[in-house]
């Protein structure tokens, strides 16, 4: 499939009425569970496509190029509105996260399974595990609060037990920086994994943001507070990996081409009849919105987009599916592992003096206070163990004890949290 190659239509007859941004939302007890997280892959999608086009906009004085720009970015909002409906009325705020994190887990791991270049595959792999345990700090809030299991939420198509523990994800902001991939040696499979995973990652830093306050617990509220950061220390992990060289223009062509991707992949994987004709849609309105973009690539650039991408053709299209070995396999070789600068180390062979420790012993001083700890703590008090959902024992023997939450894994040595 190579969407240059595609006949587009006028964007003037591209316009959504308002019954069109307002369907008919999936249904919370019956849909499958990668359709949801389809759904808020492409909800962040949008919100990165408008965001872009604002940056843009304040960074050039040709009003002719801006008004392009703005018939683009209007309709890139109306289908964030259409899409964000999917949501049903009656997803909470809780069982709606228990999807960013499903999302993010098996996001990152496909992307890995598939990506050439090693420094980006180990960038995945690091912060994988870092939602990985998000998901089952966010389930065990869900058990505590309302007694649901989110093995449910997650068609048990993920498991939920620990991972990298989340106060171990606290690190300097100089360690959340990558060396940036280059385009002129990144495979257009590199350059589209981390433009997606950056858009996934912001759109669930952006949620978590703007939900925080909104949750009904004090408790809750400091979880959503916590894991946000992390979210933020993500987007930056992920950001950085993108070229910075490119023009803006350039850029708009990039983000048109991701755009068009994720929505064939969409469609090619949806299995819920009602919302797969609307992948087809969306589709439709991106690939007249990337053929618009490199006319104006044309235009004030004089470059083609073979210029920029040679083979326009879409890899296989991104499916989301479960990867418990996968994951498993990447918990038990690099749960000890900590961000140093722009590669991973293990955290028993960083110096005293590193900026790990010195921002842990800052932000995380009392353990006790940690929400991430502090909630997994409630539930064993109250239930005898926490809630997890294994198809067997952890790979690492250190967060296999269901009586206690061990924080010293990825602060300390295995050696010393095992003890």
């Amino acid at each position: 499939m190579n969407p240059f190659e595609l006949k587009p239509q006028n964007l003037e007859n591209l316009y959504l009425d308002w019954q069109e941004m307002s369907p008919i939302p999936y249904d919370s007890r019956e849909v499958d569970p990668y359709t949801k997280t389809r759904v808020i892959l492409m909800n962040g999608t949008e919100f990165e496509a408008v965001w872009f086009s604002h940056q843009f906009t304040r960074h050039t004085v040709d009003n002719d190029l801006r008004r392009a720009l703005a018939q683009m970015r209007r309709q890139e909002q109306q289908q964030q509105k259409l899409v964000s409906a999917l949501k049903p009325l009656d997803e909470d705020i809780l069982a709606h996260t228990i999807g960013y994190e499903q999302l993010a887990v098996d996001l990152t791991a496909a992307l890995a399974k598939r990506e050439e270049n090693p420094y980006v595959k180990e960038a995945l792999d690091f912060a994988l595990l870092e939602d990985f345990d998000h998901l089952y700090r966010y389930a065990d809030l869900m058990s505590f609060d309302s007694h649901m299991h989110a093995e449910e939420l997650v068609g048990r198509y993920t498991e939920i037990m620990p991972g990298r523990p989340t106060i171990a994800h606290h690190r300097h902001p100089f360690d959340s920086v990558n060396y940036p991939i280059l385009s002129q040696s990144a495979s257009p499979v590199t350059k589209l994994c981390s433009a997606i995973i950056t858009t996934a990652e912001q759109q669930t830093m952006n949620y978590y943001m703007n939900v925080a306050p909104f949750y009904p617990k004090e408790y809750g509220r400091r979880l959503y507070r916590e894991i946000g950061m992390v979210e933020e220390q993500h987007v930056t992990h992920y950001g950085s990996l993108i070229d910075p060289n490119p023009t803006w223009l350039e850029c708009l062509v990039n983000h048109q081409y991701a755009e068009a991707y994720l929505y064939w992949s969409a469609m090619e994987t949806e299995t819920d009849r009602h919302i797969r004709p609307i992948w087809e849609r969306l589709f439709d309105m991106e690939v007249a919105h990337l053929h618009a973009a490199a006319q104006l690539l044309l235009a004030y650039e004089g470059r083609t987009w073979q210029q920029i991408m040679p083979d326009g053709s879409f890899p296989e299209p991104l499916v989301l599916t479960s990867n418990v070995d996968y994951v498993r396999d990447v918990l038990k070789n690099t749960v000890t592992l900590t961000a140093d600068r722009e590669s991973w180390t293990p955290v028993d062979k960083m110096g005293d003096d590193a900026d790990f420790f010195r921002y842990q012993a800052g932000v995380n001083g009392n353990p006790e206070t940690v929400e991430s700890h502090d909630i997994i703590e409630r539930l064993i008090e109250r239930e005898g163990r926490d809630y997890r959902y294994e198809t067997a024992e952890n790979p690492v023997k250190a967060l296999r004890d269901r009586k206690h939450d061990n924080i010293m894994v990825g602060r300390e040595s295995l050696a010393m949290a095992n003890k």
